[in-house]
């Protein structure tokens, strides 16, 4: 491995996955800002709950600026993945307890919408902590036992020389997998990564097809 190629996979970690990890955080921020300004409560919770869950992006910025070992990369991670399973659990629940007239068009598509765009930045980050060892192992020793295949794995002329992938691949494999329910670019191949990507489709479906479909009856009403 050469140093340039070092230097770019630290600053690969230290910075671009914090700035990801930073807009994570905020996303949560603005949603418990607003949430407390308006007066807006889920299932009987009111906004500051967000800045609760919150709370682990923080640690996942501060895991990643100092260059943290990748296992407590990937704990941070789970834990964050967790906590945006319980937003989503919270919003479903005020969907099942509470009245149309109770919940506003407006509460609920930034609510869902801010669950959504976490979920995506966190599993890409995820994808990209866990696939082939990691993005460190993956410059050293390539990816001889990767847990994505990319289309570039299958053509090398799809592929510009000593071509791997980012931080943005696996965000963008995140995306796809968070819009249509299923792998779009790259495959999972292993057990440990077809079960991250059914569970952020299944919180997904939650955000895009329940909250959604339930504000604009609320909108239209």
């Amino acid at each position: 491995m050469s140093t340039a190629e070092s230097e770019g996979s630290r600053r690969e970690q230290r910075v671009e996955a914090s700035v990801f990890a930073v807009t994570a955080c905020a996303l949560l921020f603005l949603l418990g800002g607003v949430s407390l300004a308006a007066g807006w409560e889920l299932a009987g919770v009111a906004g500051w709950v967000w800045f609760v869950l919150s709370a682990p992006e923080l640690l996942l910025v501060c895991a990643l600026a100092l260059d943290a070992p990748r296992s407590v990369d990937v704990g941070v991670l789970l834990v964050v993945a967790t906590g945006n399973l319980g937003g989503l659990a919270l919003l479903i629940a005020s969907l099942l307890t509470e009245k149309s007239n109770e919940l506003s068009g407006g509460q609920l598509l930034l609510s869902g919408a801010v669950v959504w765009l976490t979920n995506v930045i966190v599993f890409g980050l995820l994808y990209w902590s866990l696939d082939a060892g990691g993005p460190q192992a993956r410059i050293r020793h390539g990816r001889r036992r990767p847990d994505f295949w990319f289309p570039q794995d299958d053509n090398d002329r799809l592929a510009r020389r000593h071509w791997y992938p980012r931080l943005e691949d696996y965000t963008y494999v995140a995306l796809t997998n968070g819009i249509a329910f299923s792998p779009t670019d790259a495959m999972p191949l292993t057990r440990k990564t077809k079960t991250l990507m059914a569970l952020e489709a299944m919180i997904s479906v939650g955000a895009v097809l329940l909250v959604a479909a339930r504000a604009v009856n609320v909108l239209g009403g």
